[in-house]
């Protein structure tokens, strides 16, 4: 019998004052039953940092709405989509390999992809290479620290405040506060 995945429910307040983006996000994940609570946080953080993309990027006429991730390798893990149906903003969380991304370029309008844990410096300087090549990517660092600190606050239901403001993440609920300082890469 296969395991399910499971379910947890988050509001997300975002008070994005370096975009002036201010709105509240009620959002349902799935958590693959491969996937780690330390992945699920940062797909979460990853919606609070390019949260102002749906006023910016798409004039407010779009959903953010997370991907099946890793059980469809072909899916994003977070995306903006328009009413469309187009993808405009397509976020990958992780360490993926270069063709997902290199296709996900080619059907999204930006690609953003957080890389975290203590492997990432070791995978970029693999594949920085074959990634610096695409335009619509945006490569950013989250701190393993700030990450696994994430992973310890997650709960099946979550209310989080996220406030970005010069570039950094605060993300406060009822399990705690983290600071998170993501790094460009590209």
């Amino acid at each position: 019998m296969a395991l399910k995945s499971t379910i947890f429910k988050a509001q997300l307040q975002v008070a994005d004052i370096d975009h002036g983006y201010y709105a509240d996000h009620a959002m349902t994940l799935a958590r693959h039953p491969s996937e780690t609570d330390e992945r699920l946080m940062v797909r979460l953080a990853a919606l609070a940092l390019q949260a102002h993309q749906l006023q910016s990027l798409a004039g407010g006429d779009a959903t953010w709405t997370f991907g099946r991730g890793l059980s469809d390798p072909d899916d994003p893990d977070v995306v903006l989509t328009d009413y469309t149906g187009r993808p405009r903003v397509w976020v990958e969380v992780g360490q993926p390999e270069d063709k997902p991304v290199a296709k996900a370029c080619s059907r999204a309008d930006a690609v953003v992809l957080y890389a975290y844990a203590p492997t990432a410096e070791v995978w970029w300087r693999g594949i920085e290479g074959k990634l610096a090549r695409l335009p619509r990517l945006q490569v950013w660092r989250l701190p393993a620290a700030a990450t696994q600190a994430l992973a310890g606050m997650i709960e099946r239901s979550m209310i989080w405040q996220a406030t970005v403001q010069d570039g950094a993440l605060a993300l406060s609920g009822e399990a705690g506060h983290v600071d998170i300082e993501p790094e460009r890469w590209k």
